[in-house]
């Protein structure tokens, strides 16, 4: 969508917003990072940040999870919400 702005002649405005550039930090595996290397199930609060305000588990894209520690934090997850430190469903979990 373009409206021609009048008073300056043909000058042409964009109605939607410019894109600006991002930096984007690079993802790393905090697993690897950290040297953790057991993904406990019993620690509900850092199984947390894996998980979004429904109760889903987050894809490796967007944690920056490799894939064997995202596997670990998989199993921690169902093995936290057997035993009731989880929610399966929440509506707003954070």
């Amino acid at each position: 969508m373009i409206e021609i702005d009048k008073k300056q002649g043909s000058e042409l405005r964009f109605l939607s917003p410019p894109k600006v550039e991002v930096t984007t930090q690079k993802k790393y595996c905090r697993f690897k990072k950290m040297g953790i290397k057991y993904v406990d199930y019993k620690d509900a609060n850092f199984l947390m940040r894996f998980l979004n305000e429904q109760g889903k588990l987050l894809p490796r894209r967007i944690t920056g999870n490799s894939l064997k520690f995202q596997r670990k934090v998989a199993q921690a997850v169902k093995r936290a919400r057997q035993i009731a430190l989880l929610p399966y469903v929440s509506d707003l979990l954070k």
